[in-house]
């Protein structure tokens, strides 16, 4: 029997992912598409990849519709929008994966420090579960509320939580530079998005700023031996998806290459979208992982400043969005993980 499910925001990059990949998915269907305007034009008017596919109209988002049709929604809305919604939505008995930043930090300081809102549902956030899925697997699977995390975050916390798990790293020494393409910005144009001043340049942002960073350092600190401090600089480089993390760490004890790539093969061993490559290999890029929920993963060792190298890359819009939502979705459900998601990367 299919399983229905709700994207609401779906006119988005991010909703427009996931009906592409959930019209593979051997259970899942996508039965209701929400939008705050547009109602009753079909979904394949802003995302024509799923024209003939999913023909949806797009309908206003009242959680007593939803609940009548759906038993789980994605909401895919702007930081804020997913509060008082998603408490409507449990308390219709339907589970819900935000892919916003409403559902990451159970500390309410710390969200409004970061992203200026007070949380209008504490209730609801004290059972969320934050949803990156080979970290925090058991709790996802007892979950009605998973905050999915961000893309930076994903790709950068599964660089480095193999040493920080084995208390093998400092977590007040971590420098991370990360890239990422265009569409992590979302849909809404914004100057330094527009065609002649993004291609051909790379754009740093949000310096000493980012709000990524507090969620970085809430899963290293979660791993760790005390609290992370993260140096976090991204750019904007001229593609139109794909992170590349890079992360400058110090070991709490000296450390050689085999031994860390050892670590990291362990952690990660049975990871079905986690692919650790070897010393001698390629290192992570983006096109290697383009379309597909894979997020490849390298350590280095610099023996001259001691320094260990840990590198990531996803595409941003999959395993950093849509793709890890749909994976915490399995998990909950109790489904084949990689249900859905059984993807290789587009390439070249």
């Amino acid at each position: 029997m299919a399983f229905p499910v709700a994207i609401i925001g779906a006119t988005g990059y991010t909703g427009g992912e996931l009906l592409r990949l959930l019209v593979h998915h051997p259970t899942a269907r996508v039965v209701f598409v929400g939008s705050r305007s547009n109602h009753g034009q079909p979904i394949s008017d802003f995302q024509p990849h799923v024209a003939g596919l999913i023909d949806l109209p797009l309908e206003p988002v009242d959680p007593d519709v939803i609940a009548s049709r759906c038993r789980l929604a994605f909401l895919a809305v702007p930081r804020g929008a997913a509060m008082d919604l998603a408490g409507e939505l449990v308390a219709r008995d339907v589970k819900v994966i935000d892919l916003g930043t409403d559902f990451r930090f159970k500390d309410q300081a710390v969200y409004k420090q970061w992203y200026g809102l007070d949380h209008t549902r504490p209730d609801v956030l004290e059972e969320a579960v934050y949803g990156l899925t080979e970290l925090f697997r058991q709790q996802v699977a007892q979950a009605r509320v998973v905050g999915n995390p961000g893309c930076y975050p994903t790709a950068t916390s599964l660089a480095i939580a193999p040493l920080a798990a084995a208390g093998k790293l400092k977590l007040d020494d971590v420098a991370v530079t990360a890239m990422s393409g265009v569409s992590g910005a979302g849909r809404d144009p914004k100057a330094m998005y527009h065609l002649p001043h993004a291609t051909e340049n790379v754009q740093p942002y949000g310096v000493a700023s980012h709000r990524h960073t507090p969620e970085i350092e809430m899963v290293l600190s979660s791993f760790g031996k005390g609290s992370a401090t993260v140096s976090f600089t991204p750019h904007l480089v001229p593609m139109s998806r794909g992170i590349l993390s890079t992360c400058i760490l110090t070991p709490s004890e000296t450390v050689s290459a085999e031994e860390v790539q050892e670590l990291y093969d362990s952690f990660y061993e049975g990871e079905p979208f986690v692919r650790v490559l070897p010393q001698d290999g390629p290192l992570p890029h983006t096109k290697a992982v383009l379309g597909s929920n894979r997020c490849d993963v390298a350590v280095r060792v610099d023996p001259r400043s001691g320094k260990v190298i840990a590198l990531a890359a996803i595409d941003n819009l999959v395993k950093g969005a849509a793709g890890q939502a749909i994976q915490n979705m399995n998990v909950m459900m109790g489904w084949d993980e990689t249900a859905g998601l059984r993807l290789p990367a587009v390439y070249p």
